[in-house]
């Protein structure tokens, strides 16, 4: 019985130290100076479907490397594009989705 009461203790005093380690891996991601695509979710808030959709419409500041399939993103340019204001609603989204397609019909 007194080894489970120290297990239950250890356990519990652990949970908020591994929340804390969690939060500090976050916040050092931060100091980063290339986001990946996880990255610049929890920068931004934004979420994945979001970024995917700015990439695709060109509306994000992404690295331009050609040899690299991942999207990664450069903190500085993120930082000055949030400060822009960027509108990023749905009805921005779905007008300039629909610009794209009729331009790729002609």
């Amino acid at each position: 019985m007194n080894e489970q009461t120290n297990e239950m203790s250890t356990t519990n005093v652990d949970t908020p130290v591994i929340e804390l380690l969690k939060d500090i891996k976050s916040l050092m991601a931060f100091n980063k100076k290339v986001f990946n695509l996880e990255d610049l979710v929890l920068y931004t808030g934004l979420s994945e479907s979001t970024i995917y959709k700015l990439s695709r419409l060109d509306m994000i500041p992404k690295g331009d490397n050609k040899g690299i399939r991942k999207l990664f993103f450069e903190k500085e340019r993120i930082d000055a594009w949030l400060l822009g204001k960027p509108d990023i609603s749905d009805e921005y989204f779905e007008e300039l989705f629909n610009e794209k397609l009729l331009k790729n019909r002609r």
